[in-house]
């Protein structure tokens, strides 16, 4: 039997001011062939995973706090307890919009690496409205902004 623990996954550190800690799939102990999961923390006021898109079907459950989901052409805030489904290559963002961390886990399938992971790391992450299309009216802008001291290669 393979237990993960949250407390021990140390998880990565992302430009857009967001810890990403893999529950299946990753650097966790416990792998899927079908989906990954993970559990996000999103830092205050800002905290985001940025606007992209990619080919697996996937769902975010806000654990805790209060964020702005866009998805697509529609913005909407989401709450703890609420759930949202996102297509297969749809774009969506998750922005926190509260003073407290933001808390959320994530599931998509099939399993497999997800591009805008390394595309943040290396600082060029396609930008809303110039490489891909634009937010919703309203929504929080786009992190895009290159990680401390250059691209990380992973």
């Amino acid at each position: 039997m393979i237990i993960g623990d949250l407390k021990e996954i140390s998880g990565r550190t992302y430009p857009a001011r967001r810890l990403t800690q893999n529950l299946v799939g990753g650097a966790s102990p416990v792998q899927c062939e079908n989906f990954a999961m993970g559990f996000v923390t999103l830092e205050p006021n800002g905290g985001q995973v940025p606007w992209h898109n990619q080919d697996q079907e996937e769902v975010y459950f806000v654990v805790s706090g209060r964020t702005e989901m866009c998805l697509g052409e529609e913005r909407r805030e989401m709450e703890a307890g609420q759930i949202v489904h996102i297509p297969s290559g749809v774009f969506h963002q998750m922005t926190n919009i509260g003073d407290e961390p933001a808390t959320f886990v994530y599931c998509y399938g099939p399993a497999g690496d997800v591009a805008h992971w390394k595309q943040e790391l290396a600082g060029n992450l396609p930008k809303a409205g110039v490489d891909v299309p634009k937010l919703p009216e309203g929504a929080r802008p786009q992190c895009t902004d290159m990680p401390e001291g250059g691209p990380i290669i992973i």
